[in-house]
């Protein structure tokens, strides 16, 4: 008695992009075929009517409705993850044969697995004097190891690309030094929680919340030649020699909950009293209300000199602050630290915790910053970098801020795996010879 056949659903988009592959003039026979089995199967014809109708046996109509009923919760996935060319081509791989082995692999997994190792270790342990690997360079260590007799640079290269393995890459990382995560896991609660109350804050007191950090050393260079502008078909040409007119220092806060740049100082230096100074200026802008200072550890962030303006703003007597490394709130950078943290201040820091600079909001903006004014500028002097700056930010607040919808959770972003169903292609891949081995005892 023959079995049940395998039920079909179809959305509206699957079903215009199996018309239109059923209607093409440029793709394959086949997979034209398979695209009308699936829309006769929705509309419950037999697997004997469908097969008379296509000129196919009836137990090929039942294989392909099978396939696309077990790829069909897949598709469903991407359709709302991936743009429409990509859905469009995963109907189409859906459509197409099974993968095959192809022919035998010239080299064995054990070699493939040692050309990775190689490429995973540094150059400088193969006595090579350079920093990253090249294809040519793993080709040649490899058949010097003798790993393998010969092997092509493209090769190593093609080995690398289906591995994600990119050894010429390299990205900034920097762990905390926090020894107690925990306390680290409080740190970044404290700074995130000020962000999402900072709007209620605001609403119930007036608080102002701002992020405050140094941009340094942004070079005044003057290009030696004028650019010249892009035309169609080119790209703008700069100058690469430059003249160096000296660099400018922008401390700059961000308003959290008006997304606006408040009151930023540029300036030549920044010490602790240039730091101090910037305070005092910013806070000059609603000198009655109360502040919360998001802020790194820097230590021109927690000096005696601040310490000593918050005091006289929240009039503090100056006397019963201490002796710098002796006694009191100035004792050291923790006692200070301490101080300016104090809750019931009405203005008040909230300090990160080390290397986390990413979570400062202002970071953003500096690197708007960056982009759109330092990356291809031309500065004939400071002050014309300086004047610059202002304008810019003048003009970013008008046109560009907006609030931070601040999305930081604490779990990873990036490299997640993906939970969506797989489709029976993607089942029935191949394995390849490095997915063969156990990562464990190195064997397959």
């Amino acid at each position: 008695m023959p079995g049940k056949a395998a039920k079909i659903e179809l959305t509206d988009l699957m079903h215009r992009i199996l018309q239109g592959i059923a209607s093409s003039r440029t793709i394959g026979t086949a997979i034209i075929t398979r695209a009308k089995i699936i829309q006769m199967a929705f509309l419950k014809h037999s697997n004997q009517t469908i097969g008379e109708q296509l000129e196919c046996c009836r137990e090929t109509v039942g294989m392909w409705r099978r396939r696309w009923r077990d790829s069909y919760a897949a598709l469903l996935s991407l359709q709302f993850a991936e743009p429409k060319a990509a859905f469009r081509q995963a109907i189409r791989d859906c459509l197409s044969d099974a993968p095959r082995c192809g022919s035998p692999g010239k080299f064995s997994p054990e070699q493939i697995v040692g050309l990775i190792a190689i490429a995973c270790e540094p150059p400088e342990q193969s006595q090579r004097p350079v920093t990253t690997w090249t294809g040519k360079e793993l080709a040649d260590e490899t058949q010097k190891r003798g790993l393998v007799e010969s092997i092509s640079d493209s090769h190593v290269n093609r080995i690398l690309r289906e591995v994600d393995l990119q050894p010429h890459k390299s990205q900034y990382w920097c762990n905390t030094t926090e020894k107690d995560p925990e306390l680290f896991q409080q740190q970044v609660q404290a700074v995130c929680q000020t962000y999402l109350e900072a709007g209620e804050r605001h609403r119930q007191s007036g608080t102002h919340t701002v992020c405050v950090d140094e941009m340094t050393s942004l070079q005044a260079n003057e290009r030696c030649d004028k650019t010249k502008l892009p035309l169609p078909g080119q790209t703008a040409k700069e100058e690469f020699n430059y003249i160096r007119h000296g660099t400018v220092c922008v401390t700059a806060n961000w308003d959290v909950v008006a997304g606006q740049l408040l009151a930023p100082t540029l300036s030549e230096t920044r010490d602790n009293h240039d730091f101090a100074n910037h305070i005092e200026q910013m806070i000059a802008t609603d000198p009655t209300a109360n502040w919360v200072i998001v802020l790194d550890n820097l230590n021109t962030h927690c000096s005696e000199r601040l310490v000593r303006l918050i005091a006289s703003q929240l009039n503090i007597d100056q006397s019963t602050l201490g002796v710098v490394e002796k006694y009191g709130n100035l004792k050291d950078m923790q006692t200070r630290r301490a101080f300016l943290s104090d809750l019931t201040h009405r203005i008040r820091f909230v300090y990160l915790p080390k290397h986390s600079s990413w979570l400062n909001q202002i970071e953003i903006i500096f690197g708007v910053i960056s982009r759109r004014v330092m990356r291809h500028g031309n500065f004939t002097s400071k002050d014309d970098l300086i004047d610059k700056l202002k304008r810019f930010m003048v003009y970013f607040n008008e046109t560009i801020a907006r609030p931070m919808n601040w999305t930081y959770t604490g779990r990873p972003t990036r490299n997640t795996p993906n939970q969506r169903p797989r489709t029976w292609r993607e089942i029935r891949r191949p394995a390849k010879p490095w997915e063969k081995v156990d990562l464990v005892t190195g064997k397959l």
